[in-house]
C-alpha cells in the first residue's frame, strides 16, 4: 500500500481523536512503526490491520471509519489543498461528479505509484448518478462516500448517497440547497 494511504489514516485519527487514540490504534494493529511516511510503501496487511484496529478502538464499523476519513480529506483545514484540487472541477456539484472519471489519472500525475481505483460515473437521469469504483485499496468506495458527501456540502448541494457493493448511487435532490463554501478559481495576489 502506498504510504499516502496510511499517512492519511494516521493524520485523520490524530486530528480527529488525538494522539492517545492514534497510539492505541497502532498498538492494536501491531504495525511495528510509530507512524507512516507518505512516500514509502507498506504491505497491504498493515493497512488492513490499521483499519481494523481503528474500528475496534473507536467502536464503529470499519465502513463508517472509512467514510469519516473521506469526509476529513475534504473538510478538515489541514487538507485544504486536496479540497482545492477537487474544486477545480467546476462551479457546480455535477461538474465535480463528471470529473471523477479522470481522478485516478490526475492523482498519478502527482504521485505515479499511487493506485486509486478506476472510477466510472454514469448519469442515469438528470438527477441520479452511479459511481463505480473498481480496483485500488480495499474499502475505497466508502472513502468516496465521505468525499462525495463533503463535496456536496462544499458546493451547497443536497444529495443522498447509497452504497451498493463498490458502486455508489448518488441522487441530487437540490442543486442550490444551501450556500456553498467560498471558492475562487482565480489566484489572489498581494
Amino acid at each position: 500500500m502506498h504510504g499516502l494511504i496510511n499517512t492519511a489514516i494516521q493524520v485523520f485519527l490524530q486530528d480527529s481523536y488525538g494522539p492517545e487514540v492514534w497510539a492505541e490504534v497502532l498498538m492494536r494493529a501491531d504495525a511495528g512503526v510509530s507512524g507512516f511516511e507518505a512516500m514509502l510503501h507498506y504491505e497491504d496487511v498493515v493497512t488492513d490491520r490499521l483499519l481494523q484496529a481503528a474500528a475496534v478502538t473507536l467502536a464503529r464499523p470499519q465502513a463508517t471509519v472509512l467514510e469519516d476519513l473521506g469526509t476529513y480529506l475534504v473538510s478538515h483545514p489541514n487538507m485544504a489543498g486536496l479540497r482545492r484540487l477537487l474544486r477545480f472541477a467546476g462551479v457546480e456539484y455535477e461538474d465535480f461528479l463528471n470529473s471523477l472519471d479522470d481522478l485516478p489519472d490526475r492523482a498519478r500525475l502527482a504521485v505515479p505509484e499511487l493506485d486509486l481505483p478506476r472510477m466510472e460515473l454514469r448519469q442515469v437521469t438528470p438527477c441520479r448518478f452511479t459511481l463505480a469504483c473498481a480496483g485500488g485499496p480495499k474499502g475505497f468506495s466508502w472513502v468516496m462516500v465521505g468525499v462525495l458527501r463533503a463535496m456536496a456540502d462544499d458546493y451547497g448541494a443536497l444529495v443522498t448517497l447509497d452504497q451498493v457493493g463498490a458502486t455508489i448511487e448518488i441522487r441530487l435532490v437540490e442543486r442550490d440547497f444551501a450556500e456553498g463554501r467560498a471558492f475562487d478559481l482565480g489566484a489572489r495576489t498581494g
